[in-house]
């Protein structure tokens, strides 16, 4: 049994291992690489033009660092851990369910028949959800705090500050947020889809950039509009039914989406202003666990009592009691935490 596992993972890898190269040396529109690329670039040229904290540098301090963190962790790690994990985890849990009830989960799962949206509305929310808990572990646990300092010892944010975190990490979250993910059938291209959009959110709410409710309603709605405006999801085609042009379309939707979400949209999605005091240093002793720990939506924090805004945090210190200590560079972080003293 063990050894049909391994080859449902080796199988896993070695498919992916070939698709990845022909990512990288075939652009499209489905390649996870050059969508890292683009939405970095984006994001870097925001901070470049309408930085928030204007003092602070266009490279700013370990931005070099994190841009390696930024293949290191999510390029070269997690899309290629999913391709192959998901099967395992998938023929695991099916086989387990069948032995114990008789019923093939795979062969009966109700997403199979469901719409594109609905899947990827179901999975992305259940992947947030998962994760805000995971990330409120990471606080919680002192052996996961080691690990997690890697992340909080940026001491200048940036949109490239989203994806500098211990490799360890990598494993918590997969390993917990793979196994509803792939019960739920949620495939290799459906993860991709939800992957690249918590992607940008990530990179926004870790960035040097300050913008409205209403322009980050209007830029979803556009993105949304997308797919809406050409006939993905199983939808109609919107353009084709209003005789109109997509991108007329699309223009339309970001301009109601902001309209009718702007006023609202900071309590549903991370921003900067919110996720800069996640990072903030001098916390109260009430908050030493830490708060705002929304990846991509900031409701669950709303919901369960951990969101909070003191005040504009533009210009508070980050970084955690003790990073004075904390090594510099990628070797010394990613062995750091396996010796260390837990926290008290």
């Amino acid at each position: 049994m063990i050894g049909e596992y391994w080859e449902i993972f080796r199988k896993g890898y070695e498919g992916y291992a070939g698709y990845l190269w022909s990512e990288i040396t075939q652009p499209g529109i489905r390649n996870y690489f050059y969508w890292l690329i683009v939405v970095s670039l984006f994001f870097l040229a925001l901070e470049w033009l309408a930085p928030w904290r204007k003092n602070q540098a266009k490279f700013r301090r370990d931005f070099w660092l994190d841009a390696f963190y930024m293949f290191f962790n999510f390029f070269l790690f997690s899309l290629i851990i999913y391709n192959a994990a998901s099967d395992v985890v998938v023929n695991f849990f099916n086989d387990i369910i069948r032995n114990l009830t008789g019923f093939n989960l795979q062969a009966n799962n109700p997403m199979r028949h469901w719409p594109m949206w609905a899947i990827l509305l179901t999975g992305f929310l259940v992947r947030d959800f998962v994760q805000w808990w995971v990330h409120r572990l990471l606080h919680r646990s002192p052996r996961l705090w080691q690990y997690h300092k890697v992340h909080h010892s940026v001491k200048e944010m940036g949109f490239a500050a989203h994806l500098r975190y211990h490799w360890m990490e990598t494993i918590v979250y997969r390993s917990i947020e793979y196994i509803p993910l792939a019960l739920l059938g949620i495939g290799l291209y459906d993860f991709f889809i939800i992957h690249i959009f918590t992607l940008a959110v990530g990179h926004y709410n870790h960035s040097n950039i300050s913008v409205s409710g209403y322009t980050t309603a209007g830029i979803l709605g556009a993105l949304a509009g997308v797919p809406l405006a050409f006939g993905y999801f199983d939808l109609p085609n919107l353009s084709g039914t209003l005789a109109m042009h997509p991108i007329l379309v699309i223009v339309v939707i970001s301009m109601v989406t902001s309209i009718m979400l702007g006023p609202f949209m900071k309590y549903i999605f991370n921003s900067p202003e919110m996720h800069i005091w996640h990072h903030a240093h001098d916390l109260g002793e009430e908050d030493k666990y830490g708060i705002n720990f929304g990846l991509t939506l900031s409701i669950w924090d709303w919901l369960f009592g951990t969101g909070k805004i003191p005040y504009s945090g533009r210009d508070i210190r980050l970084g955690f009691p003790g990073d004075e200590d904390f090594p510099h560079d990628f070797m010394h972080q990613a062995t750091y935490g396996f010796k260390r003293k837990l926290r008290e």
